[in-house]
């Protein structure tokens, strides 16, 4: 394998790495209900750039949130995507059914 950070292989095991390090931390902002590792978007455009992916249930401007709930755009030379994605729920299931 090669240790070149540009190959797809080595960017998803370096935003893996950045993702086990801080999802915590990110989980415990305010909006946020999920973080992986996925396609970076510019606008609702995706990109072939791979980088950790923060879904929040809703976008918030930057001037309405606590400095302790701002995401970074990079963490550790990795780029990090918001991505709406609304509030998660189960449906249509019923346990012991």
């Amino acid at each position: 394998m090669s240790d070149d950070p540009t190959q797809p292989n080595n960017q998803i095991s370096k935003v893996t790495e950045v993702q086990a390090k801080y999802a915590d931390d990110i989980m415990a902002k305010a909006n946020v209900v999920g973080v992986g590792v996925g396609m970076i978007k510019h606008g609702d455009e995706p990109t072939n750039e791979v980088g950790l992916v923060v879904l929040v249930s809703q976008k918030v401007p930057l001037e309405d949130l606590a400095e302790a709930d701002i995401i970074p755009k990079k963490l550790d030379g990795v780029s990090v995507d918001v991505q709406e994605t609304g509030v998660f729920s189960a449906g249509g299931f019923e346990a012991g059914g």
